[in-house]
């Protein structure tokens, strides 16, 4: 479990993941030595799994992002997941229950590259696509409490 002080420290690097120790211990009221102490524990016990950086696929000519429901034809499931994985412009992919087997984040720099890349995929399953127009929501942690 983490207490209150885990807590800020998480929230603090979800924020800013290059937050330095001393302005962690500053947000805290800890020593930076307490801080570090405390990130090591969270780390071994798998809490914090890693800490990263947040890159803008515009800065690479992806204008567009895309939400891709995909029904894989009988017997293709296996192909299909194989295919994912293989597109590197997929950038995330939920295997799920329900009518489609696979929701995945796509991101393309035009209409013509999508298509493309859903042509291979067509041959193996039924798809859905959705040109994501915004995102109110970023990805973030439910309530810790």
């Amino acid at each position: 479990m983490t207490d209150t002080i885990d807590q800020l420290l998480i929230n603090a690097l979800m924020e800013d993941s290059r937050r330095s120790l001393k302005a962690l211990a500053q947000i805290s009221g800890l020593s930076a030595p307490s801080v570090s102490e405390r990130l090591r524990r969270l780390e071994e016990r798998g809490v914090l799994r890693g800490y990263t950086v947040e890159v803008d696929p515009r800065s690479f000519g992806y204008q567009l992002q895309a939400i891709v429901r995909i029904r894989p034809l009988p017997g293709q499931l296996q192909e299909v997941e194989r295919q994912i994985v293989a597109i590197p412009e997929f950038t995330e992919c939920d295997k799920v229950t329900g009518e489609d087997c696979f929701i995945a984040r796509l991101h393309v720099r035009s209409m013509e590259q999508l298509d493309t890349l859903l042509d291979r995929l067509n041959v193996l399953a039924e798809t859905n696509t959705a040109i994501i127009k915004k995102t109110p929501v970023k990805r973030r942690l439910p309530p810790m409490e």
